[in-house]
Protein backbone atom coordinates (compact mmCIF):
# COMPACT_ATOMS: atom_id res chain seq x y z
CA UNK A 1 0.00 0.00 0.00
CA UNK A 2 3.15 2.31 0.88
CA UNK A 3 4.27 1.85 -2.72
CA UNK A 4 1.60 2.22 -4.42
CA UNK A 5 0.75 5.72 -2.29
CA UNK A 6 4.36 6.73 -3.24
CA UNK A 7 4.01 6.43 -6.84
CA UNK A 8 0.62 8.15 -6.66
CA UNK A 9 2.36 11.05 -5.28
CA UNK A 10 5.07 11.00 -7.19
CA UNK A 11 2.57 11.59 -10.13
CA UNK A 12 0.67 14.24 -8.54
CA UNK A 13 4.01 16.03 -7.86
CA UNK A 14 5.42 15.93 -11.24
CA UNK A 15 1.75 17.17 -12.73
CA UNK A 16 1.63 20.00 -10.05
CA UNK A 17 5.11 21.41 -11.16
CA UNK A 18 5.11 20.83 -14.89
CA UNK A 19 3.88 24.86 -15.24
CA UNK A 20 6.10 26.18 -12.67
CA UNK A 21 9.15 24.29 -14.28
CA UNK A 22 8.01 25.90 -17.66
CA UNK A 23 8.27 29.12 -16.48
CA UNK A 24 11.10 29.05 -14.26
CA UNK A 25 13.89 30.18 -16.58
CA UNK A 26 11.40 33.39 -16.84
CA UNK A 27 11.97 34.10 -12.94
CA UNK A 28 14.01 37.28 -12.29
CA UNK A 29 16.68 37.24 -9.71
CA UNK A 30 16.03 39.12 -6.62
CA UNK A 31 18.80 40.95 -4.45
CA UNK A 32 18.85 39.78 -0.45
CA UNK A 33 16.31 37.02 -1.22
CA UNK A 34 16.02 33.22 0.28
CA UNK A 35 15.12 31.00 -2.59
CA UNK A 36 11.79 29.12 -2.07
CA UNK A 37 13.50 25.53 -3.54
CA UNK A 38 16.28 23.64 -2.40
CA UNK A 39 18.47 26.22 -2.75
CA UNK A 40 16.92 27.43 0.20
CA UNK A 41 18.03 24.81 2.68
CA UNK A 42 19.62 26.11 5.53
CA UNK A 43 19.40 29.79 4.81
CA UNK A 44 18.82 31.58 7.68
CA UNK A 45 19.49 35.45 7.43
CA UNK A 46 19.76 36.44 3.60
CA UNK A 47 23.06 37.57 3.15
CA UNK A 48 24.29 40.84 2.62
CA UNK A 49 26.23 39.58 -0.52
CA UNK A 50 25.35 41.92 -3.06
CA UNK A 51 25.43 39.32 -6.39
CA UNK A 52 22.48 40.67 -8.35
CA UNK A 53 22.63 43.46 -10.14
CA UNK A 54 19.86 45.73 -10.14
CA UNK A 55 18.03 47.00 -13.34
CA UNK A 56 14.85 48.28 -12.55
CA UNK A 57 11.79 47.26 -10.55
CA UNK A 58 11.07 43.44 -10.97
CA UNK A 59 8.32 40.87 -9.74
CA UNK A 60 8.97 37.89 -8.58
CA UNK A 61 5.78 34.67 -7.89
CA UNK A 62 6.55 31.72 -5.99
CA UNK A 63 4.90 29.12 -4.61
CA UNK A 64 4.93 25.70 -1.69
CA UNK A 65 2.71 22.87 -2.64
CA UNK A 66 2.09 19.81 -0.48
CA UNK A 67 0.19 16.80 -0.47
CA UNK A 68 0.50 14.51 2.37
CA UNK A 69 -0.54 11.02 3.00
CA UNK A 70 -0.51 9.46 6.61
CA UNK A 71 -1.16 5.99 8.55
CA UNK A 72 -1.11 7.08 12.35
CA UNK A 73 -2.49 5.44 14.86
CA UNK A 74 -3.52 7.10 18.77
CA UNK A 75 -3.93 5.36 21.80
CA UNK A 76 -4.00 6.31 25.19
CA UNK A 77 -4.44 5.34 29.21
CA UNK A 78 -8.49 6.83 29.44
CA UNK A 79 -10.31 4.28 31.05
CA UNK A 80 -14.25 4.09 30.27
CA UNK A 81 -16.74 6.17 32.44
CA UNK A 82 -13.76 8.38 32.79
CA UNK A 83 -14.65 12.64 31.92
CA UNK A 84 -17.81 11.45 30.62
CA UNK A 85 -19.59 14.03 28.64
CA UNK A 86 -23.51 14.35 30.47
CA UNK A 87 -26.31 15.91 28.73
CA UNK A 88 -29.60 15.29 29.99
CA UNK A 89 -30.84 14.99 26.21
CA UNK A 90 -28.11 13.28 24.90
CA UNK A 91 -30.36 10.01 24.22
CA UNK A 92 -32.70 11.69 22.63
CA UNK A 93 -30.96 12.35 19.52
CA UNK A 94 -31.44 10.74 16.24
CA UNK A 95 -29.67 7.76 15.33
CA UNK A 96 -27.48 8.41 18.98
CA UNK A 97 -26.71 4.59 19.57
CA UNK A 98 -25.39 4.05 16.52
CA UNK A 99 -23.04 7.03 16.34
CA UNK A 100 -21.53 5.83 19.86
CA UNK A 101 -21.29 2.09 19.42
CA UNK A 102 -24.35 1.36 21.13
CA UNK A 103 -23.53 3.22 24.56
CA UNK A 104 -25.60 6.10 26.06
CA UNK A 105 -23.12 8.33 26.76
CA UNK A 106 -19.88 9.60 25.29
CA UNK A 107 -16.24 9.38 26.94
CA UNK A 108 -14.00 12.84 26.22
CA UNK A 109 -11.31 10.99 27.38
CA UNK A 110 -11.69 8.37 24.31
CA UNK A 111 -9.01 9.51 21.44
CA UNK A 112 -10.73 10.01 17.58
CA UNK A 113 -9.15 6.55 15.47
CA UNK A 114 -8.01 7.69 11.92
CA UNK A 115 -7.54 5.65 9.02
CA UNK A 116 -5.06 5.76 6.05
CA UNK A 117 -5.86 8.53 3.32
CA UNK A 118 -4.86 11.73 1.93
CA UNK A 119 -4.84 15.18 3.59
CA UNK A 120 -5.98 18.12 1.83
CA UNK A 121 -3.48 19.61 -0.32
CA UNK A 122 -1.80 22.98 1.19
CA UNK A 123 -0.76 25.70 -1.03
CA UNK A 124 0.98 28.95 -0.49
CA UNK A 125 1.82 32.25 -2.76
CA UNK A 126 4.73 34.51 -2.29
CA UNK A 127 5.50 37.80 -3.97
CA UNK A 128 8.26 39.24 -4.10
CA UNK A 129 8.95 42.98 -5.57
CA UNK A 130 12.17 44.76 -5.94
CA UNK A 131 11.28 48.19 -5.76
CA UNK A 132 15.08 50.02 -6.18
CA UNK A 133 18.31 48.85 -5.50
CA UNK A 134 18.33 46.87 -2.17
CA UNK A 135 14.79 47.11 -1.25
CA UNK A 136 12.72 44.55 -1.35
CA UNK A 137 9.14 43.57 -0.64
CA UNK A 138 7.54 40.36 0.24
CA UNK A 139 3.91 39.57 0.36
CA UNK A 140 3.16 35.73 1.67
CA UNK A 141 -0.38 34.17 1.40
CA UNK A 142 -1.73 30.86 2.40
CA UNK A 143 -3.77 29.79 -0.50
CA UNK A 144 -5.18 26.84 1.30
CA UNK A 145 -4.31 25.14 4.68
CA UNK A 146 -5.57 23.15 6.87
CA UNK A 147 -6.79 25.57 9.31
CA UNK A 148 -8.37 27.84 6.54
CA UNK A 149 -9.53 26.19 3.32
CA UNK A 150 -10.04 29.76 1.64
CA UNK A 151 -6.72 32.10 0.85
CA UNK A 152 -5.78 34.53 3.59
CA UNK A 153 -2.58 36.54 3.79
CA UNK A 154 -0.15 35.28 6.13
CA UNK A 155 1.59 39.18 6.36
CA UNK A 156 4.00 41.17 4.51
CA UNK A 157 6.82 43.13 4.98
CA UNK A 158 9.79 46.10 3.60
CA UNK A 159 13.39 44.95 3.68
CA UNK A 160 16.45 47.37 3.24
CA UNK A 161 19.18 46.65 2.49
CA UNK A 162 20.37 49.88 0.79
CA UNK A 163 19.02 53.29 1.57
CA UNK A 164 21.21 54.62 -1.39
CA UNK A 165 18.09 57.24 -1.70
CA UNK A 166 19.13 59.32 1.35
CA UNK A 167 22.21 59.96 -0.69
CA UNK A 168 25.14 59.56 2.14
CA UNK A 169 27.87 57.91 2.18
CA UNK A 170 27.70 57.51 5.85
CA UNK A 171 24.33 55.54 5.73
CA UNK A 172 25.68 53.94 2.37
CA UNK A 173 28.88 52.42 4.68
CA UNK A 174 26.37 51.23 7.37
CA UNK A 175 24.08 49.48 5.03
CA UNK A 176 26.85 47.38 4.00
CA UNK A 177 26.61 45.24 7.13
CA UNK A 178 22.76 45.92 8.02
CA UNK A 179 19.17 45.10 7.19
CA UNK A 180 16.20 46.57 8.32
CA UNK A 181 13.22 44.80 7.96
CA UNK A 182 9.24 46.55 9.19
CA UNK A 183 5.54 45.01 8.56
CA UNK A 184 3.80 42.53 9.78
CA UNK A 185 6.03 39.52 9.21
CA UNK A 186 7.87 36.38 10.94
CA UNK A 187 9.61 37.63 13.73
CA UNK A 188 12.76 36.22 14.20
CA UNK A 189 13.52 34.20 17.20
CA UNK A 190 15.77 31.27 17.34
CA UNK A 191 16.88 29.73 14.70
CA UNK A 192 14.15 26.67 13.91
CA UNK A 193 11.72 28.86 12.50
CA UNK A 194 13.69 28.92 9.63
CA UNK A 195 13.79 24.95 9.29
CA UNK A 196 9.77 24.88 9.96
CA UNK A 197 7.24 23.76 7.86
CA UNK A 198 4.41 26.38 6.78
CA UNK A 199 1.65 25.66 5.03
CA UNK A 200 2.35 24.65 1.51
CA UNK A 201 6.32 25.59 2.19
CA UNK A 202 7.46 22.78 3.80
CA UNK A 203 10.41 21.97 1.36
CA UNK A 204 13.08 23.58 4.07
CA UNK A 205 11.77 21.24 6.80
CA UNK A 206 13.78 17.76 6.53
CA UNK A 207 11.43 15.79 8.33
CA UNK A 208 7.27 15.95 8.40
CA UNK A 209 6.20 18.34 11.64
CA UNK A 210 7.26 21.28 13.42
CA UNK A 211 8.97 20.71 17.12
CA UNK A 212 6.44 19.73 19.72
CA UNK A 213 6.82 23.42 21.18
CA UNK A 214 6.39 25.30 17.75
CA UNK A 215 8.19 28.83 17.98
CA UNK A 216 6.54 30.72 15.36
CA UNK A 217 4.01 33.55 14.95
CA UNK A 218 3.73 36.50 13.07
CA UNK A 219 3.79 40.08 14.47
CA UNK A 220 3.75 43.93 13.64
CA UNK A 221 7.12 45.43 14.23
CA UNK A 222 10.44 45.97 12.85
CA UNK A 223 13.91 44.46 13.56
CA UNK A 224 17.29 45.27 12.23
CA UNK A 225 20.02 42.79 11.43
CA UNK A 226 23.72 43.08 11.59
CA UNK A 227 26.20 40.78 9.55
CA UNK A 228 30.30 41.26 9.35
CA UNK A 229 32.57 38.94 9.37
CA UNK A 230 30.33 36.02 10.67
CA UNK A 231 29.20 38.13 13.63
CA UNK A 232 25.49 38.02 13.64
CA UNK A 233 22.92 40.55 16.13
CA UNK A 234 19.24 41.33 15.44
CA UNK A 235 17.58 43.68 17.74
CA UNK A 236 13.67 43.77 17.19
CA UNK A 237 10.00 45.24 18.46
CA UNK A 238 6.81 44.46 17.73
CA UNK A 239 3.12 44.86 18.78
CA UNK A 240 3.49 41.29 20.89
CA UNK A 241 0.52 39.84 19.23
CA UNK A 242 -0.51 37.99 15.72
CA UNK A 243 -3.17 41.03 15.14
CA UNK A 244 -3.51 44.47 14.98
CA UNK A 245 -5.99 45.72 17.68
CA UNK A 246 -7.14 48.92 19.27
CA UNK A 247 -9.32 46.86 21.55
CA UNK A 248 -8.50 47.35 25.82
CA UNK A 249 -7.51 44.21 27.32
CA UNK A 250 -10.87 43.18 29.84
CA UNK A 251 -8.73 42.92 33.43
CA UNK A 252 -9.19 39.86 35.58
CA UNK A 253 -9.13 38.77 39.09
CA UNK A 254 -5.62 37.59 38.62
CA UNK A 255 -4.34 39.96 36.41
CA UNK A 256 -5.83 43.54 36.69
CA UNK A 257 -3.48 45.06 34.07
CA UNK A 258 -5.50 46.56 30.92
CA UNK A 259 -2.59 47.65 29.20
CA UNK A 260 -0.47 46.43 26.07
CA UNK A 261 3.06 45.63 26.03
CA UNK A 262 5.50 45.83 23.63
CA UNK A 263 7.47 42.62 22.69
CA UNK A 264 11.50 43.14 22.15
CA UNK A 265 13.97 40.00 21.09
CA UNK A 266 16.69 39.68 20.32
CA UNK A 267 19.43 37.27 18.58
CA UNK A 268 23.60 36.83 18.63
CA UNK A 269 25.50 34.60 17.24
CA UNK A 270 28.47 33.36 14.71
CA UNK A 271 27.78 31.94 11.49
CA UNK A 272 30.99 30.59 9.30
CA UNK A 273 32.43 28.13 7.15
CA UNK A 274 35.77 26.21 7.35
CA UNK A 275 37.44 23.67 4.34
CA UNK A 276 35.79 23.33 1.30
CA UNK A 277 32.57 22.21 2.92
CA UNK A 278 32.44 23.12 6.30
CA UNK A 279 30.55 25.40 8.18
CA UNK A 280 29.64 25.88 12.25
CA UNK A 281 26.60 28.32 13.15
CA UNK A 282 25.55 29.22 17.08
CA UNK A 283 23.42 31.69 17.76
CA UNK A 284 21.58 32.75 20.73
CA UNK A 285 18.12 34.27 20.88
CA UNK A 286 15.55 36.19 23.48
CA UNK A 287 11.45 37.57 23.62
CA UNK A 288 9.91 39.46 26.00
CA UNK A 289 6.17 39.93 25.93
CA UNK A 290 5.23 41.28 30.04
CA UNK A 291 1.89 41.67 29.40
CA UNK A 292 -0.63 41.05 25.92
CA UNK A 293 -3.87 40.15 25.13
CA UNK A 294 -3.20 37.51 22.97
CA UNK A 295 0.54 36.97 22.70
CA UNK A 296 1.12 33.40 20.80
CA UNK A 297 4.93 32.83 19.85
CA UNK A 298 4.37 29.21 20.74
CA UNK A 299 0.77 29.61 19.08
CA UNK A 300 1.19 31.37 15.94
CA UNK A 301 1.03 28.75 13.15
CA UNK A 302 -2.42 29.76 11.54
CA UNK A 303 -2.21 26.37 9.17
CA UNK A 304 -2.46 23.64 11.33
CA UNK A 305 0.25 20.56 11.71
CA UNK A 306 1.34 17.99 10.10
CA UNK A 307 -0.42 14.93 11.54
CA UNK A 308 -3.86 15.11 11.25
CA UNK A 309 -6.18 14.60 13.82
CA UNK A 310 -4.05 12.51 16.14
CA UNK A 311 -4.59 13.10 19.86
CA UNK A 312 -7.78 14.46 19.54
CA UNK A 313 -10.83 13.83 21.73
CA UNK A 314 -13.54 11.66 20.01
CA UNK A 315 -15.83 13.72 21.76
CA UNK A 316 -14.12 17.32 20.47
CA UNK A 317 -17.23 19.25 19.38
CA UNK A 318 -19.79 17.19 20.79
CA UNK A 319 -23.47 18.72 21.49
CA UNK A 320 -26.53 17.15 23.14
CA UNK A 321 -28.51 18.69 20.07
CA UNK A 322 -26.23 17.32 17.10
CA UNK A 323 -28.37 15.29 14.72
CA UNK A 324 -25.24 13.39 13.06
CA UNK A 325 -21.63 11.63 14.08
CA UNK A 326 -19.81 13.83 12.06
CA UNK A 327 -20.94 16.72 13.80
CA UNK A 328 -19.62 15.40 17.48
CA UNK A 329 -16.09 14.12 16.14
CA UNK A 330 -13.05 16.38 15.63
CA UNK A 331 -12.44 18.42 12.67
CA UNK A 332 -9.35 19.34 10.84
CA UNK A 333 -9.99 23.10 10.94
CA UNK A 334 -11.59 23.50 14.21
CA UNK A 335 -8.82 20.72 16.11
CA UNK A 336 -5.94 21.86 13.75
CA UNK A 337 -2.90 21.55 15.86
CA UNK A 338 -2.75 17.85 16.32
CA UNK A 339 0.17 16.35 18.47
CA UNK A 340 1.74 19.72 19.04
CA UNK A 341 2.05 21.31 22.60
CA UNK A 342 0.73 24.57 23.54
CA UNK A 343 2.31 26.31 26.87
CA UNK A 344 -0.47 29.03 26.77
CA UNK A 345 1.80 31.98 27.94
CA UNK A 346 -0.41 34.62 26.31
CA UNK A 347 -0.44 37.01 28.57
CA UNK A 348 3.18 37.04 29.71
CA UNK A 349 5.94 35.40 28.69
CA UNK A 350 9.72 35.50 28.14
CA UNK A 351 11.54 32.64 25.91
CA UNK A 352 15.07 32.06 25.53
CA UNK A 353 16.69 29.71 22.56
CA UNK A 354 20.15 28.47 21.90
CA UNK A 355 21.01 26.79 18.50
CA UNK A 356 23.57 24.93 16.58
CA UNK A 357 24.29 24.52 13.36
CA UNK A 358 27.39 21.69 12.15
CA UNK A 359 27.67 21.08 9.09
CA UNK A 360 30.49 19.16 7.09
CA UNK A 361 30.30 17.47 3.53
CA UNK A 362 26.65 15.38 3.40
CA UNK A 363 26.40 15.48 7.38
CA UNK A 364 24.28 18.36 9.20
CA UNK A 365 23.53 18.73 12.91
CA UNK A 366 20.47 21.71 13.77
CA UNK A 367 20.43 21.31 18.31
CA UNK A 368 17.78 23.37 19.90
CA UNK A 369 17.52 24.80 23.97
CA UNK A 370 14.95 26.31 24.66
CA UNK A 371 13.40 27.96 27.67
CA UNK A 372 10.34 29.70 28.80
CA UNK A 373 8.00 31.21 31.42
CA UNK A 374 5.03 32.65 31.27
CA UNK A 375 1.26 32.83 32.14
CA UNK A 376 -2.50 33.66 31.08
CA UNK A 377 -4.85 36.69 31.98
CA UNK A 378 -6.23 33.95 34.17
CA UNK A 379 -3.23 33.14 36.08
CA UNK A 380 -1.22 35.15 39.13
CA UNK A 381 2.28 33.11 39.12
CA UNK A 382 4.11 31.81 35.91
CA UNK A 383 4.98 28.84 34.69
CA UNK A 384 7.56 27.08 33.07
CA UNK A 385 8.41 25.40 29.66
CA UNK A 386 11.94 23.65 28.21
CA UNK A 387 12.38 21.89 25.24
CA UNK A 388 15.42 20.17 23.58
CA UNK A 389 16.18 18.84 19.95
CA UNK A 390 18.41 17.58 17.78
CA UNK A 391 18.79 16.72 14.19
CA UNK A 392 21.00 14.91 12.66
CA UNK A 393 20.50 14.47 8.83
CA UNK A 394 22.90 12.94 6.14
CA UNK A 395 22.92 14.34 2.37
CA UNK A 396 23.95 12.10 -0.36
CA UNK A 397 23.88 11.64 -4.27
CA UNK A 398 25.62 13.79 -7.25
CA UNK A 399 23.92 17.13 -5.92
CA UNK A 400 23.28 15.77 -2.29
CA UNK A 401 19.28 14.88 -3.71
CA UNK A 402 18.86 12.18 -1.47
CA UNK A 403 18.89 12.37 2.33
CA UNK A 404 18.23 10.41 5.70
CA UNK A 405 17.45 11.92 8.51
CA UNK A 406 16.46 11.13 12.44
CA UNK A 407 14.89 13.74 15.16
CA UNK A 408 14.64 13.41 19.39
CA UNK A 409 12.50 16.71 20.26
CA UNK A 410 11.53 16.34 23.85
CA UNK A 411 9.61 19.03 26.23
CA UNK A 412 9.12 19.32 29.96
CA UNK A 413 6.00 22.02 30.63
CA UNK A 414 3.90 22.94 33.81
CA UNK A 415 0.35 22.90 31.74
CA UNK A 416 -2.60 25.54 33.57
CA UNK A 417 -4.86 23.08 35.64
CA UNK A 418 -2.21 20.81 36.64
CA UNK A 419 -1.26 20.74 40.33
CA UNK A 420 -0.81 17.76 42.87
CA UNK A 421 -3.03 17.71 46.06
CA UNK A 422 -0.86 19.85 47.73
CA UNK A 423 -1.95 22.63 44.81
CA UNK A 424 1.93 22.37 43.42
CA UNK A 425 2.00 22.67 39.76
CA UNK A 426 3.43 19.58 38.34
CA UNK A 427 5.40 18.72 35.06
CA UNK A 428 4.02 17.42 32.12
CA UNK A 429 6.36 15.76 29.64
CA UNK A 430 6.25 14.87 25.49
CA UNK A 431 9.02 13.23 23.70
CA UNK A 432 9.13 12.49 19.80
CA UNK A 433 10.89 10.27 18.09
CA UNK A 434 11.20 10.53 13.87
CA UNK A 435 13.16 8.92 10.90
CA UNK A 436 12.79 10.65 8.04
CA UNK A 437 14.25 10.32 4.44
CA UNK A 438 14.08 12.63 1.51
CA UNK A 439 14.56 12.65 -2.59
CA UNK A 440 14.80 15.93 -4.35
CA UNK A 441 13.92 14.77 -8.18
CA UNK A 442 14.71 18.14 -8.98
CA UNK A 443 15.35 21.84 -7.09
CA UNK A 444 11.48 21.87 -7.13
CA UNK A 445 10.36 18.73 -6.44
CA UNK A 446 10.98 16.52 -3.32
CA UNK A 447 9.05 13.58 -2.37
CA UNK A 448 9.41 12.57 1.52
CA UNK A 449 8.52 10.41 4.50
CA UNK A 450 8.43 9.78 8.21
CA UNK A 451 7.90 7.12 10.70
CA UNK A 452 7.06 8.78 13.93
CA UNK A 453 6.57 8.03 17.71
CA UNK A 454 5.26 10.03 20.23
CA UNK A 455 4.52 9.88 23.51
CA UNK A 456 2.71 11.53 26.92
CA UNK A 457 3.75 11.38 30.31
CA UNK A 458 2.71 12.32 33.51
CA UNK A 459 -0.76 13.92 32.23
CA UNK A 460 -4.14 13.10 34.54
CA UNK A 461 -5.93 9.74 34.25
CA UNK A 462 -8.77 12.33 33.46
CA UNK A 463 -6.87 14.05 30.47
CA UNK A 464 -7.03 12.60 27.21
CA UNK A 465 -3.06 12.81 26.96
CA UNK A 466 -2.63 10.53 29.51
CA UNK A 467 -0.25 7.86 29.12
CA UNK A 468 -0.85 9.26 25.29
CA UNK A 469 0.72 7.86 21.95
CA UNK A 470 1.37 8.29 18.45
CA UNK A 471 2.88 6.54 15.85
CA UNK A 472 3.08 5.58 12.47
CA UNK A 473 4.42 6.68 8.67
CA UNK A 474 3.17 9.99 6.97
CA UNK A 475 4.70 10.58 3.52
CA UNK A 476 4.41 14.02 1.39
CA UNK A 477 4.83 15.49 -1.96
CA UNK A 478 6.41 18.72 -1.84
CA UNK A 479 7.00 21.40 -4.51
CA UNK A 480 8.84 24.97 -4.07
CA UNK A 481 9.55 27.27 -6.34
Amino acid sequence: MVMKTTLRLLAITILMSATSLGLFAQFPSIQYYRSYDKDGLNVYETSKEDVVKFDGMKLRFGAGFTQGFQMLTTKNGAFDGTNVLTGADRTTLPNWKKYNAGKDSIDANLPYSTTGGFNNAAANLMIDAQLADGVRLNLALYLSSRHHQETWVKGGYIQFDKLAFLGSEFIDDMMKYLTIRAGHMEINYGDAHFRRSDGGTTIYNPFIENYLVDAFTTEIGADVTFQHAGFLGVVGITNGEIKGTIDPIAPTAADKDTSRSPALYFKAGYDTKFGDNGRVRITGSGYMDPSSASNTLFWGDRTGSNYWLTMESKAANYSPTATSASAMKPSSSSQAWSGRVNPGFSDKVSAFMFNGTFQLGGLEFFGTFETASGRSAAEATDRTMTQIAADLIFRFGSTDNLYVAGRYNTVGVQLAGFKDASGNQTKQTVDRIAIAAGWFLTKNIELKGEYVMQSYKDFPVTDLRNAGKINGVVIQAVVGF
